[in-house]
């Protein structure tokens, strides 16, 4: 989990673990490609707004390097941004503030479609 905010960290990372994941936080882009690199995760959750290189760069260099499942959580709810985020290869987009429950079943999906595979 690539987020900022320590308190959306905390939650995001209550969510993974709920949905048996377990959880690295990185406070920036930087720190969060990094992590990627050390950790080679299956999910991903950036957000846009961050010091240092944006969740829009920190996705295109994570895709560079890893196929996991990229979500953007994001305060930005402006369309360029869902669509900058996309193209640069997130697979969903998530406005905050958001449900938990939302963002488990997202994930649980996707884990899940990646079994089947």
């Amino acid at each position: 989990m690539i987020e900022d905010d320590a308190e959306i960290r905390h939650l995001i990372a209550a969510v993974l673990e709920r949905a048996g994941l377990h959880v690295a936080a990185a406070a920036t882009g930087r720190e969060g490609v990094a992590a990627v690199r050390e950790a080679n995760p299956v999910v991903i959750t950036v957000d846009i707004r961050m010091p240092g290189i944006d969740g829009i760069e920190t996705i295109r260099r994570i895709r560079s390097i890893s196929d996991a499942l990229i979500v953007v959580v994001s305060a930005v709810t402006a369309t360029h941004q869902e669509d900058a985020s996309l193209a640069a290869g997130a697979d969903l987009y998530m406005t905050k503030p958001f449900r938990p429950r939302d963002l488990r079943d997202r994930v649980d999906e996707r884990l899940q479609s990646l079994r089947d595979v």
